[in-house]
């Protein structure tokens, strides 16, 4: 059976802040369950940077706007892709509805918290968050397990309702495809996009026993896919030239 290495390309800065936002919150997730201290560490480490997204983004306005996007598209048929389209509709409106009785600005909390304030500016410095820097937060990591955990859901549970939007967002993209297979010939590979359709992210899938990474860039309009060989000897990696087969997603809705 073969196995792939999936490569994704974000087709536009709201998707591409989705997709960091959902490794971040898998990241925090992972950490959540984990009963060192260094997982503790970890997970604030993490928390920190989602609310430095927070803090840069409107994205309660952000994601209901693609919302109510892809609400429109589902009642209209305009994806014949999308699969159990009745069944997303319910959850689409069950979340739209959460965000918009939810109020104030997300991430307001943690702001007024004086120890995760203590954090953040010391975090800043590295190796700032020693126990002879921050004696109350290693008094927090210190703690039984059963109280750092519930600590943590309690600072992250409003952005839950943010992440569960992202989540099914990012599923309907995936979701919303069409798949071809392609040769990029010396390594390389040009795709060009219509600029009427909604584009919103593009996935390479190589199998795992090619000897290359894909580095993608462009934009709406264009893509440039380039398979690239693993630097040796500190040399600077290299465009192979072997013709390369892969599997190309174009996802929109």
């Amino acid at each position: 059976m073969k196995t792939f290495i999936s490569y994704e390309f974000p087709l536009n800065e709201r998707i591409r802040i989705f997709i960091r936002l959902e490794q971040l919150f898998q990241q925090f997730n992972h950490h959540l369950q984990g009963a060192s201290v260094f997982d503790k560490r970890t997970a604030i480490s993490v928390l920190l940077d989602i609310v430095a997204i927070f803090k840069r983004n409107d994205l309660k306005s952000e994601v209901l706007k693609e919302f109510d996007r892809y609400i429109n598209a589902l009642k209209n048929g305009q994806n014949s892709n999308l699969i159990h389209t009745s069944e997303r509709l319910p959850q689409l409106s069950e979340i739209s509805q959460k965000l918009y009785a939810t109020t104030g600005r997300v991430g307001n909390h943690l702001i007024e918290n004086e120890l995760f304030q203590s954090i953040v500016q010391r975090s800043s410095i590295p190796g700032g968050t020693c126990s002879f820097d921050l004696p109350e937060f290693h008094f927090w990591l210190m703690q039984d397990n059963a109280v750092s955990f519930e600590d943590l859901i309690q600072w992250s549970r409003p952005f839950m309702d943010i992440f569960s939007a992202i989540k099914l967002m990012l599923n309907f993209i995936r979701e919303s495809h069409t798949i071809t297979e392609e040769i990029a010939p010396t390594g390389f590979f040009q795709i060009t996009l219509d600029s009427n359709l909604p584009h919103q992210l593009l996935r390479v899938d190589v199998e795992k026993i090619q000897p290359y990474f894909v580095e993608i860039s462009g934009g709406k309009h264009r893509c440039t896919i380039r398979f690239m060989q693993p630097p040796h000897n500190k040399q600077r990696p290299k465009q192979c030239v072997e013709n390369v087969p892969f599997i190309l997603t174009n996802c929109m809705i």
